[in-house]
């Protein structure tokens, strides 16, 4: 068994895939044609936005909704990145409201979290120092 995908519903695929685009830098792999599931480029695993559509044809007793939850949902994509600072203000300049400011947390990372305008939960931390 192996880790293969995040999927986050959404409720507009290529606005999704151009805010992580112009928020985070990380470039699109593909959107398909019907514009109801895309990827983005994150290494061994994916990072794919599907149209709250499928996720209404996957799940018929219905699923909720990131976009119209007033709280986060309890789940984050983390993004590791050296410059958590500069990180920060690029998602919040591309549109991303500001949870948490970078702090500096017990174990040494410094840990900073946004909410994208889809309702994504995104944490950005430097990498876990081993020791």
């Amino acid at each position: 068994m192996k880790f293969g995908y995040t999927i986050v519903y959404v409720p507009d695929v290529q606005a999704s895939l151009s805010f992580f685009e112009a928020a985070f830098g990380l470039p699109r792999r593909f959107l398909h044609e019907s514009g109801s599931y895309g990827e983005l480029e994150t290494g061994a695993t994916t990072l794919a936005f599907a149209a709250h559509e499928l996720g209404h044809m996957n799940f018929p007793a219905g699923h909720v909704a990131a976009h119209d939850s007033p709280q986060p949902l309890g789940m984050e994509i983390a993004l590791v990145t050296p410059d958590v600072v500069a990180a920060h203000a690029a998602a919040l300049k591309a549109g991303a409201r500001e949870l948490a400011a970078p702090q500096q947390k017990p174990w040494g990372q410094l840990v900073s979290y946004v909410r994208c305008p889809d309702g994504t939960l995104v944490e950005l931390c430097t990498p876990v120092s081993n020791t």
